[in-house]
C-alpha cells in the first residue's frame, strides 16, 4: 500500500488544526468554515478516512514515533573450556 509522505501529512494536519481553532473561535465565519472543510477533506483523502476526526487521529498515529523495540539478539553463550589443570571455567 502506498503511504503519503510524512512531511505532507504533518503539513496538512497542522493546517487542519489551525483552521479548526479559528472555526471554534468564530463558527459563523463562512470563509473560515470553507478553509476548514477543504483542509479536512484533504486530510481525509491523504489518510483514507471518511471523517475529519478519523483522518486527524490516523494522521497523529502515522506521525507518532514508533516506540517498539527491536528484539534483542539472544546472548551468546560460550562453552566452558578446560584449563591446563582440568578444571572448567566460564
Amino acid at each position: 500500500m502506498l503511504l503519503p509522505a510524512k512531511a505532507e501529512v504533518a503539513r496538512q494536519l497542522d493546517q487542519y488544526r489551525a483552521w479548526e481553532r479559528l472555526l471554534v473561535a468564530d463558527p459563523a465565519d463562512r470563509a473560515v468554515r470553507t478553509h476548514f472543510e477543504n483542509t479536512a477533506y484533504t486530510l481525509c483523502v491523504l489518510m483514507g478516512e471518511s471523517t475529519a476526526r478519523a483522518a486527524a487521529d490516523a494522521a497523529e498515529r502515522y506521525l507518532r514515533p514508533r516506540t517498539t523495540r527491536r528484539p534483542r539478539p539472544a546472548p551468546r553463550l560460550s562453552r566452558p573450556t578446560p584449563d591446563s589443570r582440568g578444571s572448567r571455567h566460564a
